[in-house]
């Protein structure tokens, strides 16, 4: 099964946006693209269903490739991410607790690369930085 998907590396000041699931990874915000929508329009809506924070987007950077087991239905999934890098203009945060998310805050970019739980998303913040400090 292939699936398509969008997320946002939303930045305030100096600190990221990460969600911290029940089972205690933190994440970056992201799901399906849904019928009609656009990849960004995906990454804006995803961001604020997930976290309650309205991003909005400088640039795309890039896209992530993995493949996982879904226990559920027992089939390999052939995962596309495309990541939008976006600001914020303040840190109000609301995790939505129904996807399994218990917290949802602007962590500083020093913690954020320590404590992401998985290595596509560590690059991806990695990447997110290194544009960012460009820009400056």
């Amino acid at each position: 099964m292939n699936e398509v998907s969008s997320g946002g590396i939303v930045f305030f000041g100096n600190s990221i946006l990460l969600l911290k699931k029940y089972n205690g990874d933190w994440v970056l915000p992201k799901g399906r693209i849904e019928h009609g929508e656009t990849k960004e329009e995906a990454a804006l809506r995803e961001v604020y269903e997930e976290a309650g924070v309205k991003g909005e987007i400088v640039s795309y950077i890039g896209q992530a490739q993995y493949e996982f087991r879904n226990l559920r239905h027992n089939e390999q999934v052939y995962k596309t991410v495309h990541w939008f890098l976006m600001k914020a203009n303040n840190t109000h945060c609301q995790p939505q607790r129904e996807e399994g998310f218990i917290s949802a805050s602007f962590v500083h970019i020093d913690k954020a690369v320590k404590i992401v739980k998985y290595e596509d998303e560590l690059k991806i913040i990695k990447k997110s930085i290194e544009y960012m400090n460009n820009m400056r």
